[in-house]
């Protein structure tokens, strides 16, 4: 009989994202920013002053990245960690540069952080959204507390 009942012997580590499964009572698209609500997920509003969450596609129903979860589903949140990187949704008409400060929308979408808006992503690519539609932008996690001066 063998001494060891694992093949893996460390170091243990958390698998990667973490991800919390919420009911939204609101249909979500994918890359947009997720608050907890009670026990509930809600979609982010303006400039979110809380912990957010990234709506993940919505894998197990085979569903891609523009279709939304149901009203009344229960989501998938992402928690944007430092060493990640999350495709996160931006509005049509958003000019994002490379390093741009990025915000929550009232519709829990990115854009870029004007004065005294707090910072929760840090865009990892340039894209100039001109396509008429919500485009997922690479962006990692801001420094907690960051304000836009």
């Amino acid at each position: 009989m063998a001494r060891f009942n694992k093949i893996f012997a460390g170091p243990a580590q958390n698998n990667l994202p973490q991800v919390q499964e919420r009911i939204c009572p609101t249909a979500v698209l994918p890359g947009t920013a997720l608050i907890e609500n009670g026990t509930a997920f809600a979609q982010a509003g303006a400039s979110a002053p809380t912990k957010v969450y990234i709506a993940q596609d919505n894998y197990l129903a085979l569903k891609d990245t523009d279709t939304a979860w149901p009203a009344g589903d229960r989501v998938i949140g992402m928690e944007p960690l430092d060493e990640l990187f999350f495709n996160v949704r931006v509005p049509t008409g958003t000019n994002v540069a490379r390093g741009a400060n990025l915000t929550t929308t009232a519709a829990g979408k990115f854009a870029v952080a004007t004065t005294g808006q707090r910072v929760i992503m840090i865009a990892e690519e340039a894209f100039n959204n001109t396509t008429g539609a919500d485009q997922l932008v690479r962006a990692r996690k801001a420094q907690p507390g960051m304000v836009v001066a």
